[in-house]
């Protein structure tokens, strides 16, 4: 029986889902952490070493989480991915494409150097011409978001709507990051997520907010949407630009009837997804794998 790796540090539902899919296929997926792998250049022994793979590397890597850590750390966990490929490991989303999502300065550069509408956005290290910035926007009316490079779900985001806001502006990591904030249509708070996978856009949702962070992980209610063409075709770019397998793209409508694509996620969740839809994620997306890389895998 071929064996595939799922890289994760915690399997959970998805984990679960994904594993399920893989043996419906005939396939034996096993969790591993990526802090559990090495680079063992000895003649003697594989190159890349796999906790449960020692004797033969996996025939397929699906890619459901990427450690934290300090950027050696990281900067490590993407060497195995991009080495595993170089061996000819089929890897889903592959190492370039988690470095072009997990860096949301990139991401921005990259949609908009796409010419792909997303909002005004600066990354920058210097303090004090961040406040220029935060504060030239507030004058304009405008809103702000500070952000972490790098962060998911949520974490680390502030929302500067008032000078005073400006007294716990920080960097992280010696990085600023602020984007301005999109005001949506209609009540509320409320994005679109839109499931990308190998280039067409299978399945959409609308979140709704408690807040202005429509997070599902923080609460954010789920609706079932018709997905139109501008939304979908509009995804699938994102995701191309990004050079992904499958994607989780989130799009603002502002009170204008403009699109602005906020987030191209690579390891993106779709449990909140499947409440509104009518079939398995997990399933399209080892079926996607497995078809595209079936030399391989």
């Amino acid at each position: 029986m071929k064996r595939i790796a799922i890289f994760t540090d915690e399997p959970g539902w998805h984990g679960k889902q994904l594993k399920r899919a893989f043996a419906n296929k005939g396939y034996q997926a096993e969790y591993v952490s990526l802090t559990e792998c090495k680079i063992q250049l000895n003649n003697t022994v594989l190159p890349i070493q796999i906790k449960g793979f020692e004797q033969k590397l996996p025939d397929g890597i699906f890619v459901r989480g990427v450690p934290g850590g300090s950027l050696q750390e990281v900067v490590f966990y993407l060497d195995i991915l991009h080495a595993l490929k170089q061996l000819k490991i089929p890897v889903y989303n592959d190492g370039h494409a988690i470095e072009r999502s997990v860096d949301k300065g990139m991401t921005s550069f990259l949609l908009k150097n796409a010419e792909l509408p997303t909002p005004m956005t600066w990354v920058l290290r210097e303090r004090e011409a961040a406040l220029v910035i935060a504060e030239q926007e507030l004058k304009q009316g405008q809103r702000l978001i500070s952000k972490p490079l790098f962060g998911s779900q949520g974490e680390g985001l502030r929302r500067i709507e008032k000078m005073t806001d400006l007294l716990w502006l920080t960097s992280s990591n010696g990085i600023y990051y602020l984007q301005r904030f999109i005001n949506c249509v209609g009540e509320g708070y409320s994005d679109t997520r839109v499931f990308v996978i190998n280039g067409q856009a299978v399945a959409a949702m609308r979140r709704r907010g408690n807040s202005w962070l429509n997070n599902v992980s923080r609460g954010a209610r789920c609706e079932a949407i018709d997905l139109n063409k501008s939304l979908a075709n509009l995804a699938i770019k994102a995701t191309a630009t990004l050079k992904m397998d499958y994607a989780g793209v989130d799009i603002i409508e502002d009170e204008q009837g403009n699109y602005h694509i906020i987030e191209v996620n690579s390891i993106p969740a779709w449990k909140g997804l499947e409440t509104v839809c009518n079939f398995n994620v997990a399933q399209l997306l080892v079926d996607d794998m497995l078809l595209r890389d079936k030399g391989a895998v």
